[in-house]
């Protein structure tokens, strides 16, 4: 009886490993955008010509090219590079 026990233990406790190593490789892990660290930069105060954008877009891809300077407009979600099928 014994041994029946531990062999329907192990399983049980094989079954539950598998399980959760099948739940975390479905949902993968999260990150939220902060809207606050998405800023566009422009060439001069009046913000018509964009020289560089840096932070994440609305599905957390990372968004960094041109350069940084003092004009600036922080916040919102840039669009998704490439756009969701």
């Amino acid at each position: 009886m014994v041994k029946l026990m531990s062999d329907r233990r192990t399983w049980v406790v094989a079954l539950v490993l598998v399980f959760l190593a099948a739940l975390l490789m479905v949902t993968p892990p999260t990150r939220e955008v902060s809207a606050a660290s998405n800023c566009t930069y422009y060439s001069n105060a009046s913000r018509t010509t964009v020289v560089g954008r840096f932070g994440l877009d609305c599905c957390n891809n990372p968004v960094a090219w041109g350069k940084k300077t003092k004009y600036a407009v922080c916040g919102g979600c840039f669009p998704c590079t490439p756009p969701p099928q």
